[in-house]
């Protein structure tokens, strides 16, 4: 009563402008934001000084649905041309675009010259081509496209452009090399089955973070050479095709992320080939400092051991292992390591469940397994300190845990930290964990400063 004889009641709305700009810039939806506008004149307008992001998403591909999205769309577009910073619009229309590309034309004038949104996220507008206009533009910060066609007519101009983002993009005649050249502040590129990149040649000096996904080959060229020179972090994902990649044309790698996997057998790439550009690719990362393998390059390891390839020798300090380990996969590895001399961090993610098809067909488990109990894996890891196991289910029922276990404390003559983060259901720890952490604790160490710990 004392505060509403004082007439204070709304000491909320007396707060700075800068404040109360900051209380709503917090509320998680943005009409919400707009909803204030009716508690007093003081909020009427505060609302178009809130920057806000803005989401519009189709499921599914209903005409009449669709219909309905781009009316309600235009409609909330109309009334959110008056707020003064909209951060991010995203609109995803799983739909075919043949009758409504001057609609998405709406939406991209919108984002890039009325409201001059920072972030910017175009997806699954199938045969949509890009308009001129939006080749141009000074706001950008982060443009995804998915599903649409790049064809500039003259120079592009994103000159305020972080992130670039191209997924199922068809880039005509040298798009990819226009756009590249108005992105002078480009700092990562990732594409995502894009046709139209061949040879991938970037010069910026500025771009750090490059991510290839899916890149098969086409009829007309056999294979995709990536020259960029500048990049830091190159990351290989998912299925491609053959991919060369020379030192001299990536040496300022830091780091390299191989989850690939190249599709061989009739009618693509034969056998040996593949495994010819696994070889290729890691000769060309050799001198990276950190380096992740995917589950079909690390199957691929043992084959090649069973050829008689040996890893050629690295610098790499830290190595991460993205696959749920087998005994098959055992001497490959081990063989892998012995040539990581430089090395200081191995982790081991084990969650990634895959079948060994390709490496089944090489001599059976059990005398693989005799090949990786007798093979002359005797070399030290001389700088390896740190080794992280993350492990998801039973650890007795994985046959490989334990002689892989054996081998690093056996060969790793400086460890100081071996932590295994065992995941399981429930809440109560398995017993399985516990009858295992006490067996790992027995087994001898060379480094007399190696511990074992486990997280649960």
């Amino acid at each position: 009563m004392a505060d509403s004889k004082r007439g204070d009641r709304d000491r909320l709305s007396n707060l700075p402008d800068e404040i109360l700009i900051h209380i709503l810039s917090m509320l998680p939806k943005s009409k919400a934001v707009v909803r204030t506008s009716v508690l007093s004149k003081r909020w009427q307008f505060m609302w178009k000084s809130v920057p806000v992001s803005l989401y519009f998403v189709l499921p599914g591909h209903d005409e009449k649905k669709a219909t309905d999205f781009v009316v309600s769309t235009h409609r909330e577009l109309h009334y959110w041309r008056y707020c003064r910073k909209i951060r991010k619009l995203e609109v995803i229309f799983s739909f075919g675009i043949e009758d409504f590309a001057k609609d998405v034309d709406f939406w991209v004038h919108f984002a890039t010259k009325i409201a001059n949104v920072e972030d910017f996220k175009l997806e699954y507008c199938l045969g949509y081509e890009l308009p001129q206009i939006a080749y141009k533009n000074t706001s950008l910060k982060k443009l995804g496209i998915q599903y649409c066609t790049l064809n500039p007519s003259g120079s592009v101009n994103w000159s305020s452009l972080l992130s670039l983002s191209f997924g199922n993009v068809e880039l005509k005649d040298d798009a990819m090399e226009k756009v590249l050249l108005g992105c002078p502040d480009l700092e990562c590129l990732e594409l995502d089955d894009v046709e139209g990149i061949h040879p991938l040649e970037i010069s910026n000096l500025k771009l750090r973070k490059l991510i290839i996904k899916n890149c098969e080959n086409e009829e007309s060229v056999p294979w995709l050479e990536i020259l960029a020179p500048n990049v830091q972090n190159l990351q290989l994902l998912g299925v491609c095709g053959e991919i060369r990649l020379r030192q001299s044309n990536v040496d300022s790698l830091v780091t390299a992320v191989l989850d690939l996997k190249i599709e061989f057998g009739e009618g693509v790439i034969p056998e040996e080939k593949a495994y010819s550009c696994l070889k290729k690719l890691l000769h060309s990362v050799a001198h990276v400092e950190n380096l992740e393998l995917g589950p079909w390059c690390i199957e691929c390891l043992s084959i090649l051991e069973l050829k008689g390839w040996k890893s050629p020798p690295s610098s790499r300090k830290f190595l991460k292992l993205d696959a749920a380990l087998e005994q098959l996969d055992l001497p490959g590895v081990c063989s892998f390591l012995q040539s990581s001399l430089d090395l200081e961090t191995l982790v081991i993610d084990w969650y990634n469940q895959k079948g060994r098809y390709h490496l089944l067909k090489y001599p059976n488990e059990d005398e693989q397994n005799r090949r990786f109990e007798t093979h002359n894996f005797n070399s030290s890891l001389l700088h390896l300190k740190t080794i992280k196991i993350n492990f998801y289910g039973p650890l007795s029922e994985n046959r490989s845990v334990q002689p892989l276990v054996k081998y690093l404390l056996k060969h790793a003559i400086v460890l100081e930290k071996f932590v295994i983060a065992a995941r399981y259901r429930g809440s109560e720890v398995s017993r399985d964990y516990v009858n295992m952490e006490q067996e790992f604790l027995s087994f001898p160490r060379s480094s007399p400063h190696a511990s074992i710990v486990f997280s649960y």
